[in-house]
């Protein structure tokens, strides 16, 4: 049976206010079901805050988000890698299966399943080593490995590269071309303009909160249509 896509996730007036301050919002946003997108903004714009307002880190405040389904339905079908992933004290094989037993696969069959998992994004030579232990290139596989473990119907990355060299950037790109390209939704905060033009089909500019501009990727970087983006992609500073 062919499950129903938890997707489009619709946002009417989402806002995330804390102590009197608004984080981001209001925003209108439809996430439909393909592609790859992209967030962009300057340092404190907010990009963060809308994504983890998406995938329910941070509550919404006044407006709604809505998911084609049911919210127990949509929480478990999605993920979130964070800039920073955290390691768990147990072996990388053990650290991916992690999320499949859990929610109730044998051990057995979980570590199976890791295993090719691992293989996929490059660490099956890693899968007995302790995850502490890995380089900042190889806990973001991980990461990412335990992420796709479960294949989320939609993935939330914030700024997966960062402080990584270029090796590492080109295999967690690659990692994400063939998520991609195996049907999962990628939503990303990035703040490299090379990055989103290699991987991206849009882009979300956020600024002090809100969604300025979204457009396709090419039209965004070589002709913003807002003065802001214009300031941001050439690199100005914006208050």
């Amino acid at each position: 049976m062919v499950e129903t896509s938890i997707l489009p996730l619709r946002l009417e007036g989402a806002q995330v206010i804390r102590r009197g301050k608004s984080l981001i919002g209001p925003i209108d946003l439809e996430i439909g079901q393909q592609g790859f997108t992209a967030i962009m903004g300057p340092n404190g714009a907010g990009k963060t805050s809308l994504l983890r307002m998406m995938h329910g880190l941070e509550r919404i405040s006044r407006g709604t988000l809505r998911w084609s389904v049911g919210q127990a339905v949509a929480r478990a079908r999605q993920s979130y890698v964070f800039q920073t992933p955290i390691m768990m004290r147990r072996t990388v094989l053990d650290c991916v299966a992690y999320p499949l037993t859990i929610h109730g696969t044998p051990r057995t069959k979980a570590r199976a399943q890791a295993a090719q998992m691992l293989e996929r994004v490059g660490l099956h030579a890693d899968a007995e080593k302790q995850a502490p232990v890995l380089s900042g290139g190889e806990r973001q596989k991980l990461a990412l490995a335990r992420a796709l473990i479960r294949d989320p119907d939609i993935l939330f990355l914030d700024e997966p590269c960062t402080n990584l060299d270029g090796r590492a950037t080109r295999e967690i790109e690659a990692i994400l071309k063939q998520a991609r390209a195996a049907g999962t939704r990628i939503v990303m905060v990035t703040h490299d303009q090379g990055q989103a033009r290699r991987l991206a089909d849009e882009v979300l500019f956020i600024h002090h909160g809100k969604l300025h501009e979204r457009g396709h990727t090419a039209c965004f970087l070589n002709q913003p249509t807002t003065p802001e983006a214009q300031a941001y992609i050439n690199g100005e500073i914006l208050e």
